[in-house]
């Protein structure tokens, strides 16, 4: 069934678009983007062709993690707008027939979120500490030897001599899931803004919510308590039809990822094999093959993701001499040929919308911007930065501002200074350069993604056989995509009529690192 966004179970063949919101447009020239911004360039993104935009945190907080440190799960960051604003955009979104998902930060709150002041005023012993991990320290130092995601310790001591636990950042006290409290308080968070007309809910660090801290190893990710957790939210969902749940879940082991798929828990989950996976062709056979393996069985559609806010662009990592992704070894620096690159993410994305189920598109990634490598250190943003004593330059490279128009930054984003620095170079890649471009990366998207709503989204593909530098398979309609990985061209299949491709044909040859759509002969 090809992605529609008129069904109940729209989401199994959506393309949705990730916005960045701080970074997608400015309307009111302070540098940052807001809802202004994005309601003025809703046509965009209806030209654009996707279904859904999914919308990183907008609630007021004091962006020690880019908003993922939440001050209040009920309204808007003043800088971005307000909630009659947010309304709005959702009510404007539907009529040009796109539905909005927002993120939902359960694991973690912002340190000036009312709940953890109250607790910080209780004092050890209090109900309102029992929301949070407070604990007594052993010796001089905290309760056990975790550690941070962002580096440095997972524990922070209070004034009383008590400490508290932050998977992240030390703004970011973590919730404790055992607590009725909490419980109750996300699935009236979920009904905020279900009532709001929000279509979905993403769930940041959906696996880590349930913690042992009585092991003696860093006991907190994918317990299975968590379950239990969704099993409730999903009925939450299910009142309100047709509103799904997206979960954040990075897990090396598939059958333990397939748990969070089941028909009582989360409709969909992002697929980080496949994002992390090198431009090889056995490996990305490998990944799509274990991707389907384990959605397939249980009745859930997979996604498909090339990028997003926290890892690094496509057209830079597909120009590096190691084209997989590992969030632990960022690989900031290695040198990247960015034209290749390119040609690579070109062939990328066709390759992604082609398979079967949802696809993901991270604002930016349509115009085929790079990572930025060079932000003064004076203005990295991201705690990785300061966490790992200026080890780690973090995110920020892959969250800087839009280019929309002109010739200089800052590019028709803002009227003011963008709050990261857009390169010069990017002059070639703004939306106005690139729609007056047939072969541009944004006409390529645009073209992509109408076909993918006619021919594509959920189904299934059938492998065919061809040469082992080429991943070829047949979709449902009689799509065929082919994509050469291979350092000489290969022939094209006959008979069939080119929809699209990713590069020039070279007659009747497919260069390498370029992709191809072949409706078959009937």
């Amino acid at each position: 069934m090809p992605g529609n966004t008129s069904t109940l179970d729209w989401w199994r063949g959506a393309a949705i678009y990730q916005v960045y919101l701080r970074s997608f447009a400015d309307g009111n020239g302070d540098g940052t983007g807001d809802l202004a911004g994005l309601r003025s360039r809703l046509p965009y993104l209806a030209d654009l062709g996707v279904d859904a935009i999914w919308l990183n945190p907008w609630y007021p907080s004091p962006m020690a993690d880019g908003g993922y440190d939440v001050a209040d799960y009920r309204s808007i960051e003043p800088v971005f707008g307000t909630l009659a604003e947010a309304e709005k955009l959702i009510e404007e979104a539907h009529d040009l027939g796109i539905r909005t998902i927002v993120d939902v930060v359960p694991n973690h709150a912002s340190d000036q979120n009312a709940w953890f002041q109250e607790a910080l005023a209780a004092g050890p012993g209090s109900e309102a500490r029992e929301r949070f991990w407070f604990r007594p320290g052993v010796g001089d130092g905290p309760p056990n030897g975790w550690q941070s995601i962002f580096g440095g310790p997972a524990w922070t001591q209070v004034p009383d001599g008590e400490w508290y636990l932050h998977l992240f950042a030390p703004e970011q006290p973590d919730f404790n899931w055992n607590n009725p409290a909490v419980r109750q308080e996300f699935l009236d968070v979920l009904r905020f803004w279900f009532d709001r007309g929000v279509d979905g809910v993403r769930i940041d660090s959906a696996a880590v919510l349930v913690k042992d801290l009585d092991s003696v190893e860093e006991s907190y990710t994918d317990h299975d308590g968590v379950h239990e957790i969704y099993r409730e939210w999903r009925r939450v969902s299910d009142s309100y039809g047709g509103r799904i749940l997206i979960g954040e879940v990075w897990l090396p082991d598939q059958e333990r990822f397939a748990n969070y798929l089941r028909p009582d828990e989360l409709h969909t989950a992002f697929n980080f094999d496949f994002l992390s996976s090198a431009w090889e062709p056995a490996a990305l056979r490998a990944s799509i093959d274990l991707t389907l393996a384990t959605h397939v069985p249980i009745g859930a559609p997979a996604t498909w993701v090339l990028s997003n806010h926290d890892v690094a662009r496509p057209v830079t990592r597909y120009g590096r001499a190691v084209t997989s992704w590992d969030n632990a070894e960022r690989r900031d620096g290695m040198p990247s040929d960015l034209e290749l690159g390119r040609r690579r993410a070109r062939a990328a994305a066709l390759l992604a919308m082609a398979l079967p189920g949802s696809v993901y598109v991270y604002q930016g990634e349509e115009l085929g911007l790079n990572e930025v490598e060079d932000i003064p250190e004076e203005l990295i943003d991201d705690p990785m930065w300061e966490r790992s004593g200026h080890t780690v330059r973090g995110r920020d490279g892959c969250r800087v501002p839009l280019p929309w128009s002109g010739a200089e930054p800052p590019f028709g984003y803002s009227t003011g200074e963008p709050w990261l620095p857009q390169p010069a170079g990017w002059r070639g890649l703004t939306v106005e350069a690139q729609e007056a471009d047939p072969g541009s990366m944004l006409c390529l998207y645009r073209s992509a993604l109408r076909l993918r709503r006619e021919l594509l989204g959920d189904g299934t593909l059938t492998w065919l056989p061809y040469a082992d530098e080429v991943v070829a398979f047949r979709r449902d309609s009689g799509l065929v995509c082919l994509v050469n990985l291979g350092a000489e061209p290969v022939a094209l299949p006959e008979p069939g009529s080119v929809l699209l491709a990713s590069g020039p044909l070279d007659g009747e040859l497919l260069p390498p690192d370029t992709a191809v759509w072949i409706m078959e002969a009937r």
